[in-house]
């Protein structure tokens, strides 16, 4: 077969991806070469505190197949034309997981196609290694569930360090909620911690915890709403030291593994990588290993179905396939435990 030949065929070839794993209801759909087509999604927003698991897992089968639909109609395809289903498999919250799964089963199944079962976690990885031209970087990926630094090795993506309790993204969200922040234009509520911590000018001492290779939120995230509560600073004080911090930490374990493995790329992806001063200080860092910082597209940068939907290409190519009657979901898949043989 020539090299026009195997082209021609990828450009014919789909994989709609379904991303469940918490507030989000996404379905993507990626051509084999690498374009995407599609990238719907329909957020769930609590009315007020954090993600409600069966509520979220409710919206979810509510706009399923508006989601569906929408994404077919924005990639100019029929569901025939599709080769596979791809869905996360997990990690994520059990119903939202579940809700999606069942989705992609009932696709494939009335398909008569291939399902691909699909780690959240790696998927963001390969998103934003599609989207910036990175072959082999240092990845922090930090988001509402997940906060670590990967690089790939011996064919799994491993984990250099990791927080030990709390994620990234979660802590901004938890003291966004104490300090009575409204969500802005469908954002998450770093965002608005953002704009604030633009005006603060002092530094609050705050808890500084890297064990090791790892690091830990939770007490930085307590004195940081103790600092709000006694209201002897500024919210925009409070709001600039805890990025600080939180940031601070970040940067010194992906640095830490930097220095490690003598990578050249380093890659930020997840939620939080919107963030444009934890931006700055990767980028900083890495201009001082001579390495090349990449930052993922704010569009891939959440949850979405688009990096489902590519991942499942690479999977499907490379022979890993799931069966339906194997299909269940993993609420604690490591990315450490996912085997990815599409990469050398």
């Amino acid at each position: 077969m020539t090299n026009t030949q195997k082209t021609s065929l990828t450009d014919n070839m789909y994989c709609l991806g379904i991303e469940s794993t918490a507030d989000d209801f996404g379905v993507g759909i990626a051509r084999f070469n690498g374009e995407i087509l599609a990238n719907a999604v329909e957020g769930y927003v609590p009315i007020e505190g954090g993600i409600h698991p069966r509520e979220a897992a409710r919206h979810h089968a509510e706009v399923a197949d508006k989601v569906f639909c929408q994404a077919l109609t924005d990639a100019k395809i029929k569901p025939k034309d599709l080769t596979c289903i791809s869905f996360s498999m997990g990690p994520g919250l059990g119903p939202c997981l579940r809700t999606g799964a069942t989705v992609a089963r009932a696709l494939a199944s009335y398909l008569q196609i291939p399902l691909v079962g699909v780690n959240h976690s790696v998927a963001h990885i390969e998103i934003g290694k599609l989207e910036t031209g990175a072959t082999d970087p240092v990845t922090l990926y930090a988001s509402g569930g997940n906060t670590m630094v990967t690089a790939f090795e011996s064919k799994r993506y491993r984990v250099f360090g990791e927080t030990l309790d709390i994620a990234l993204g979660n802590c901004l969200d938890v003291f966004g909620r104490q300090a009575g922040l409204k969500n802005q234009k469908g954002l998450p509520l770093g965002a608005a911690i953002e704009q604030l911590a633009l005006k603060g000018k002092n530094l609050i001492t705050l808890p500084y915890v890297v064990k090791g290779m790892d690091l830990s939120l939770s007490g930085l995230l307590t004195a940081a709403t103790t600092q709000l509560q006694k209201e002897k600073h500024p919210i925009e004080d409070v709001c600039y030291s805890l990025q600080e911090h939180a940031f601070a930490m970040v940067a010194e374990i992906t640095e830490r593994a930097l220095a490690h493995t003598e990578k050249k790329e380093v890659l930020l992806t997840g939620g939080v990588a919107a963030n444009k001063r934890l931006q700055t200080m990767l980028k900083a860092i890495t201009e001082e290993h001579d390495a090349s910082f990449n930052v993922v597209p704010q569009k891939f940068a959440t949850d979405n179905g688009a990096m489902i939907a590519w991942t499942g290409t690479l999977a499907y190519t490379h022979g890993l396939i799931t069966p339906i009657n194997e299909s269940y979901v993993k609420l604690r898949w490591r990315v450490d435990k996912v085997d990815v043989p599409w990469i050398n």
